[in-house]
């Protein structure tokens, strides 16, 4: 059973989403919060696989909640606008995932299982404008370039791929190999770079100049 926590400052939002979740047989729905300092406290106390984080509330915005809780618990940001300035804040914070508030109930589905399964999820419709955005603000330093080092060839290949927004079945597609195979190289970047997921890969290929903009 995936247990879910909602957060948003809106009882009709929170509602909607409550009733998306439990239409699934195996989540569940542990808790609401109306703001970040809530959501913290809710989070420690029921343990979620999966928080639905809004960015702006009060008391405590929904980046420093992520902030505060990312290390124990799997966070998906939901956003109104494809380009909230906020989104790239979060995502620092360590979300796993962003995802538009329009998106179809199925989409809001699948993002709750890819990060409760240890992956990370970008919105496709935002993935490429966000990532090419994220590629201006760090600046581009030696050390992390260095860090890429430690991959083989086609890790670093593979990387690339994930840094661009494609999934692990469009990578194997285009690489012509099984999606195990990247599932597998996936894995040992992240492990080698330790980087927690996905989010955290795209954001140092465009660091380390892997993938320009």
């Amino acid at each position: 059973m995936i247990k879910v926590a909602l957060v948003d400052d809106q009882a009709l939002v929170r509602t909607g989403f409550r009733m998306i979740v439990q239409s699934q047989p195996d989540m569940q729905v542990v808790g609401e919060a109306t703001d970040g300092r809530e959501a913290v406290e809710l989070i420690r106390k029921e343990r979620p696989d999966v928080v639905l984080m809004d960015i702006r509330m009060p008391n405590l915005d929904g980046i420093a909640a992520t902030r505060q809780v990312s290390d124990t618990t799997k966070v998906v940001i939901l956003t109104t606008f494809e380009l909230d300035e906020y989104v790239f804040d979060a995502l620092a914070a360590g979300a796993s995932a962003f995802l538009l508030k329009a998106a179809p109930p199925e989409d809001l589905i699948r993002a709750i299982r890819v990060v409760a399964e240890g992956d990370a999820l970008l919105a496709p419709s935002v993935t490429r404008k966000l990532i090419e955005e994220f590629a201006k603000r760090p600046e581009r330093t030696d050390t992390k370039a260095k860090e890429l080092q430690t991959l083989t060839d086609r890790e670093r290949e593979v990387m690339g791929e994930v840094a661009r927004g494609l999934t692990n079945a469009e990578i194997a597609q285009r690489l012509h190999v099984s999606e195990t195979t990247v599932k597998t190289h996936v894995a040992h970047l992240l492990d080698k770079l330790e980087l927690r997921d996905r989010v955290q890969a795209v954001i140092l290929a465009y660091e380390s100049g892997l993938v320009g903009s």
